[in-house]
């Protein structure tokens, strides 16, 4: 029997990264896991995965996944998921909000005066806002009525102190101040939100640059997490019968 037996996951942008390795371990625990993004054949995306090599991987160990096409920056798209989730599940437990888009210029060094303005778009409409619209969604037609539920939104220490881009700050710091007021409104309705800071994480694109040779020598990728780390740390949470203790926080 695993900790998350029964119950439903939903993790954003799950192709690749730190969001493939949540919907694994969450999968891992016992839950069902429904894995978005906008990835379906691997032309889509110059980094290798798609939602539904997640899913397939997620179902090849015993596990439920299930793959959903959903790019969220529509909020239709988004709602139907939702509503997909409802029919097919009729509950909703964890929702991991960390669909993100890394813009070519995040680790340029580059000023923000020296960059599209649309780099602002990509980190804050996707990064942020998105994670605003899910929980509206997760909140309204799951976890209030069912006076259970976690939100897990994925941030970046890049909230208190500089970290790659301006825009890239802006939008974590807005992230964390969304867990926060959020739990403050949610926390009368039995559902937790928490923000989760990974640290380094050896993701397909670290991969790809270390083999090309492209890593600074500051980035001693030895040191850096697996990117299932975080969802070990997730999965924990929602198992967790005191998870109020971290409502409201970045861990």
């Amino acid at each position: 029997m695993g900790t998350l037996d029964k119950k439903v996951a939903v993790v954003t942008g799950a192709s690749r990264g730190i969001g493939r390795g949540c919907a694994l371990e969450l999968a891992d625990a016992g839950a069902t896991v429904y894995v978005t993004g906008r990835s379906i054949t691997e032309d889509d995306h110059p980094l290798p995965g798609t939602v539904a090599a997640t899913a397939t991987e997620i179902n090849e160990f015993g596990g439920t996944g299930i793959a959903v096409v959903c790019d969220h920056r529509d909020d239709g798209a988004v709602e139907r998921l939702f509503e997909q989730v409802a029919e097919e599940q009729g509950r909703l437990d964890i929702l991991v909000n960390n669909a993100f888009i890394v813009s070519d210029e995040l680790t340029s060094g580059r000023p923000f005066w020296d960059v599209p303005i649309s780099n602002w778009d990509d980190m804050i409409d996707v990064g942020t806002r998105s994670a605003y619209v899910a929980s509206v969604f997760a909140a309204k037609h799951f976890m209030v009525p069912a006076a259970t539920g976690l939100i897990a939104n994925i941030s970046s220490s890049g909230a208190q102190e500089y970290a790659w881009h301006v825009a890239y700050g802006v939008g974590k710091c807005a992230l964390d101040r969304l867990t926060t007021d959020s739990a403050h409104e949610l926390r009368p309705h039995g559902v937790h939100v928490v923000s989760f800071w990974p640290g380094f994480v050896k993701t397909e694109r670290i991969d790809i640059a270390e083999a090309a040779g492209l890593l600074p020598d500051s980035l001693d990728v030895s040191t850096a997490e697996s990117k299932r780390f975080t969802g070990r740390a997730v999965a924990a949470v929602a198992a967790d019968p005191d998870a109020g203790r971290w409502s409201g926080q970045a861990v």
